[in-house]
């Protein structure tokens, strides 16, 4: 099963018939961008309660996680006639009657003055009761605006894994070029303890017991278990991925298990000269590709 990424975008056109001689033309829209959980948006016309109730089960069905927001918009302009305020232009018509006969003045009044009057002009709708039919319409059209949604999210995904896919390569080679630094490092490391032991204990010192201390330091500063987790880690990261499905949360608490064990080989390699400075360098590397990691997964589902 192929992974999702949760950012997306479909959009599609319909009409709906309302009578033998009306059709009402619709726009559907659906984007979604990365969330921690599934949180839906609508923005509907009004008095469409039961539209939302029902769109909210159907993309619940249909989503896990992301930020979705669902947008109809409803074009109305074919539904629309121009009309007058008779009570406007009648009242206009009645004052001006009424100045003409109190001023004995002559004259007729303007239709064109009239109809320019602030209000005197208005749209109306030549059907209120369309809301079943849209609604009926809009449900049919939601698994088509779905299907884009999703194919694009997946489209999203694949790029997202083959991203993530060259950022594990990265930390595989990187683990295993201080695999390969680590018997020289703790052989510095031994030679660096040993050295401040017999400057601090002066010529005459117990050698075993010295050894014995510089055993134990040493074995301290042992990185083999945090490579051989990082390297578990890895390997289990790539399953999920080949795996597929709902794997964000997954990957992401892999990763933070992933930098804890580089922050403990940067703690236990520190302060070494010679090829323990290029164990640092690997290190803040495997962190930042982790860091990589996690930025990309935000956005898988």
């Amino acid at each position: 099963m192929p992974i999702s990424s949760m950012t997306g975008y479909a959009r599609l056109q319909a009409r709906v018939s309302l009578s033998e001689q009306e059709q009402l033309a619709y726009t559907l829209t659906l984007k979604s961008v990365n969330h921690r959980f599934l949180d839906l948006q609508f923005r509907l016309p009004s008095g469409m309660d039961a539209l939302e109730m029902e769109l909210r089960r159907i993309l619940k069905d249909n989503l896990v996680r992301g930020h979705v927001e669902l947008t109809l918009s409803v074009d109305r302009t074919a539904q629309q006639r121009t009309g007058y305020n008779r009570e406007l232009v009648g009242a206009y018509l009645a004052a001006f009657a009424a100045a003409r006969d109190e001023h004995a003045l002559s004259g007729e009044p303007d239709l064109n003055a009239a109809l320019r009057l602030p209000g005197a002009l208005q749209t109306e709708n030549r059907r209120e009761d369309d809301g079943t039919a849209l609604a009926a319409g809009v449900l049919e059209q939601v698994p088509a605006l779905l299907d884009q949604l999703k194919a694009m999210r997946l489209r999203e995904g694949e790029a997202l894994e083959a991203i993530l896919l060259d950022i594990l390569t990265r930390l595989a080679e990187a683990s295993s070029a201080v695999a390969q630094l680590i018997p020289e490092v703790e052989q510095r490391y031994q030679e660096r303890i040993t050295q401040r032991l017999i400057a601090a204990t002066g010529p005459e010192f117990n050698r075993q017991r010295l050894l014995e201390e510089v055993a134990v330091l040493v074995d301290r500063s042992d990185v083999s278990e945090e490579l051989a987790r990082m390297a578990t880690h890895i390997g289990h990261f790539r399953d999920l991925l080949d795996a597929g499905g709902e794997v964000g949360k997954k990957l992401d608490f892999l990763l933070q298990e992933m930098n804890r064990e580089a922050n403990t080989l940067l703690s236990k390699t520190g302060g070494i000269g010679g090829k323990g400075t290029r164990v640092t360098e690997l290190g803040l590397a495997m962190k930042a590709e982790i860091e990589k990691a996690r930025e990309q997964i935000q956005n898988l589902e």
